[in-house]
């Protein structure tokens, strides 16, 4: 029986390795589960085109938002285990299963991490209006006018959302939260001084602050940006354990076989490590990021425990 098991053992060991080395045969799906124009496309795709040459099959991007990504994460979750199927993923992906009630796939076991690609933070900004020159005047004056000062998102749910809320609750605040459906409609309206307050990504906002029409008051992550040098983070100024990190990276259905991960992992670090990839990232206020999948599987798992509380402690419901 134990001679057996063993003989078993190594045939499926040896097909693996035989299909890891002849994948892949046919074209690769990665699903974005967010509509077409956001972030997470624009990473998607740039990943997919650097991605084809290496596997040597085209990576076709599938576009299926909904429900906060859970409609997209739930197809992919779906799919077989066999390296045919990816998920972008995002700071979405932390956070999305702790604002329903329940979701159709189990976030712990439905996927296998195969690596993260790079990561942005959001810019805090004030319409020019706002007697708020720093965070901490702005803390300041949000804590006398509760509820006076209106903050725009690109929706309920949204990592726009999801940071100012962590800014709320870190500072003590209480803002008018107006969410909108995309960060663009969010932007015109703080730019028009109908909201107040807004953090939108970096690619979003830069050219507003150049012009005045928005004042830069910290920026989300653990380091400044090389795009905004001498805006200073919210961390350093104001409230030292925030952090507020929009990431992107890639995870395949659990059951996929470990050296068609390794292979996955492979092209993609070479990509996130290619002088373009760098480029292109900083282009998106974003900075390429490698991490083995190992790492990035326990990176999502301090993401997703940070988030959830969050979204629990903001009462935040998906809608």
């Amino acid at each position: 029986m134990v001679r057996f098991v063993m003989r078993f053992l190594a045939v499926l060991m040896l097909c693996s390795a035989v299909q890891a080395q002849q994948y892949p045969s046919k074209p690769v799906r990665l699903i974005i589960p967010f509509p077409p124009g956001g972030s997470n496309d624009v990473v998607g795709r740039m990943l997919a085109q650097q991605l084809s040459a290496p596997l040597g099959q085209q990576v076709v991007i599938d576009n299926r938002a909904g429900a906060g990504s859970i409609v997209g994460t739930d197809a992919a979750a779906k799919s077989a285990a066999d390296g045919y199927t990816l998920l972008l993923v995002s700071i979405a992906y932390a956070f999305a299963p702790a604002m329903y009630a329940s979701v159709p796939y189990d976030p712990a076991k439905a996927f296998a991490p195969v690596g993260i690609v790079g990561s942005g933070p959001v810019v805090l900004t004030v319409h020019p209006s706002v007697q708020a020159t720093t965070v901490k005047e702005l803390i300041a004056l949000a804590q006398k006018k509760p509820g006076g000062l209106k903050l725009a998102s690109a929706g309920i749910g949204s990592f726009q959302h999801l940071a100012g809320e962590l800014f709320r609750l870190q500072g003590n605040v209480q803002f008018l939260h107006v969410p909108y459906k995309g960060g663009g409609p969010a932007m015109a309206d703080t730019i028009g001084g109908h909201t107040e307050v807004m953090m939108g990504s970096l690619i979003q906002t830069i050219p507003h602050i150049r012009s005045g029409k928005l004042r830069a008051l910290g920026v989300s992550g653990a380091k400044r940006s090389p795009a905004l040098p001498d805006v200073p983070t919210i961390a350093e100024v104001a409230l030292p354990n925030y952090d507020a990190t929009n990431w992107w990276g890639v995870v395949t259905p659990t059951g996929t076989p470990q050296p068609v991960i390794d292979r996955l992992h492979r092209e993609i670090s070479t990509v996130t490590g290619s002088p373009e990839t760098r480029k292109r990232l900083e282009a998106e206020g974003a900075e390429a990021v490698t991490m083995t999948p190992a790492e990035f599987g326990k990176f999502i798992q301090v993401e997703s425990a940070k988030w959830s509380r969050v979204v629990k402690e903001a009462g935040i419901k998906g809608e």
